[in-house]
């Protein structure tokens, strides 16, 4: 795991760059250049610790990598190359002189790289996006880098129209014009301009035949990925054990491999899963740490959003930082369960649409009037529905995902248009619609946040539910075996203690409410006093909501003001 940046012009202060990636490879740092480009890494060093190195330089091409993969010794028995290091960068390159753009078929793993030939840049970027990997163009000037913070020195402009777009959806692409986000599941080529071209697209797996008896093969698929994950590295790798079945499968296939280190963590006052997550680790007799958390939100806050370097609505990002560090006083590596609850229906907003609820909701309108919506669990989970089957488009997906400014104010601007138009284009039912909306948009979200969580403290993280094979098999899997997971279910009946089976699922929920009413209060306020959001939405409105006259549920409330929070900061600070 790496930090990479390259420039097509002369970097004045070098080493702004290497502090700004510091993060991302503490463990060494260097350079290439010639006349044309310079290329900067820093380098986490878990393969071929002693001869990894990089930029790495065969003949006349060149390569810097950020990520892992995870089937590269077992790739190189198909070529013939007299090898120098046990490094998967070097593999890579190799993959790349034999296969060119076939190279993504084989590997697996979480990546963004770039090759250089001396006269043109070869860029690419993993299936689910996994690594980031950002792209700044401004004239003739091209760089790219593994994060936003690393142009800021550059002049920026801010891009009014993505802002509106994270106003309208918590999500934008950097917040500046001059930036954008080198597409996921892409290769691309740059000489004098850069153009990409779509290697993976999840789309494809919908139209594919179902698989009827999927239950063994996703047994094959888990024990394959997780093997990958933990065999690639040479440090130790641990697991992150919560009282889910998703983080208890993939403890239980690693744990057939080597004796593990799990983790829980307790965060003071929340739902505690650590009874659940023992028992999984006494089954198969990890060494089971569980860790007390006490988060100082009101003195991390302005740090942990900076990091993203671009406005971050996510508060799961405050919680996932603070696990970040307490893990990496243990390990360098990690295994998690992130996206299975995406790519096999994990998320309670897709039972309604599975099971066509979604179909009838729409004329039972007239009962909104008479629903409180301070009410939470299901007839909150009602209230919603009934909305969202009266909407379509962004405003549809906006509605069953965060319900920001939904109804509240409507904010116009191309990219907002652009995405409403994808979404209404889309040719699946209501529930397939929605999984594939949530990988293209959503899951994107959710992977920069712990890459950032992680990297932020050193932490490599990664994820056997977003292996090339779950990503190829999961949409051929009819979705009745996806209602809460349930095909995940019938796999953890194998492997798991009955306990976690019969368990309500229950997820970390956020204090975005407590934090926003109580310690992040005053700072907030201060933050929208004289904010910059008022050159986007009505300040009127967002008086109303502070004031609690507008009726919207009080935890939908904190996510407004957390949202005009997270831009302030991002604006002020930068």
């Amino acid at each position: 795991m790496c930090g990479i940046a390259g420039f097509n012009f002369k970097v004045e202060n070098k080493n702004a760059i290497f502090d700004k990636l510091y993060h991302r490879g503490p463990d060494e740092q260097s350079e290439w250049s010639d006349e044309k480009f310079s290329f900067f890494h820093t380098r986490l060093s878990i393969q071929d610790i002693y001869s990894g190195h990089q930029p790495f330089k065969y003949k006349n091409y060149i390569i810097i990598f950020n990520g892992e993969i995870y089937n590269h010794l077992e790739l190189r028995k198909n070529l013939n190359v007299n090898w120098t290091t046990n490094s998967d960068t070097e593999t890579l390159l190799h993959l790349y002189l034999k296969y060119r753009e076939k190279l993504f078929k084989y590997i697996d793993g979480m990546f963004a790289f770039c090759i250089y030939d001396g006269e043109k840049l070869f860029l690419a970027r993993d299936r689910a996006g996994k690594k980031p990997l950002y792209i700044y163009q401004k004239g003739n000037k091209f760089g790219f880098g593994s994060e936003i913070n690393i142009f800021k020195h550059l002049n920026l402009n801010i891009d009014e129209d993505d802002i509106k777009l994270f106003l309208s959806t918590g999500f934008c692409e950097s917040g500046y014009k001059e930036i954008t986000e080198f597409p996921a599941g892409h290769y691309g080529y740059f000489k004098k301009e850069l153009k990409t071209y779509q290697y993976f697209n999840i789309l494809d797996y919908y139209q594919m035949p179902k698989i009827d008896n999927p239950l063994e093969e996703l047994d094959n698929i888990l024990t394959k990925s997780v093997k990958n994950r933990l065999f690639s590295s040479d440090v130790e790798v641990g697991a992150f054990l919560s009282g889910g079945i998703d983080s208890g499968l993939v403890v239980a296939k690693a744990s057939e491999y080597q004796n593990l280190k799990t983790f829980t963590v307790r965060f003071d006052g929340q739902f505690d899963e650590s009874n659940l997550a023992s028992l999984v680790a006494k089954k198969y007799n990890t060494t089971h740490e569980i860790i007390d958390i006490k988060m100082d939100v009101k003195n991390n806050i302005e740090k942990i959003l900076l990091n993203y370097g671009k406005p971050f609505f996510d508060s799961s990002a405050i919680p996932s930082y603070f696990v970040s560090r307490e893990a990496r006083k243990y390990l360098k590596v990690i295994l998690n369960g992130d996206g299975a609850d995406e790519i096999f229906g994990g998320y309670r907003r897709y039972i309604p649409l599975i099971k066509g609820w979604d179909k009838i909701a729409k004329y039972f309108s007239f009962i909104l009037p008479f629903l409180n919506p301070q009410n939470r669990g299901k007839l909150m989970f009602i209230y919603r529905l009934i909305r969202a089957s009266n909407k379509q488009g962004i405003e549809w997906y906006n509605t069953l995902l965060n319900d920001l400014f939904v109804d509240i104010y409507n904010f116009n601007s191309p990219k907002i248009a652009k995405i409403d138009k994808f979404i209404k284009e889309i040719k699946l039912d209501n529930f397939e619609k929605l999984s594939f909306i949530d990988f293209e948009l959503n899951l994107k979200g959710l992977l920069m946040k712990m890459d950032i969580a992680t990297m932020s403290n050193f932490l490599e993280a990664r994820s056997p539910f977003l292996s090339k094979y779950f990503l190829e098999f999961a949409l051929r899997i009819d979705k009745n075996q996806k209602i809460s997971k349930k095909i995940l279910r019938d796999l953890a009946k194998k492997y798991l203690p009955n306990e976690l089976l019969t368990a309500p699922k229950r997820g970390f929920e956020i204090p975005l409410t407590s934090w926003v009413n109580g310690e992040l209060n005053e700072m907030i306020m201060s933050y929208l006093n004289n904010g910059f959001y008022k050159n986007f939405v009505d300040e009127k409105i967002i008086q109303n909501i502070i004031d609690r006259k507008i009726k919207i549920p009080e935890d939908r409330r904190a996510k407004i003001l957390y949202l005009l929070f997270s831009l302030e900061v991002w604006y002020n600070k930068n």
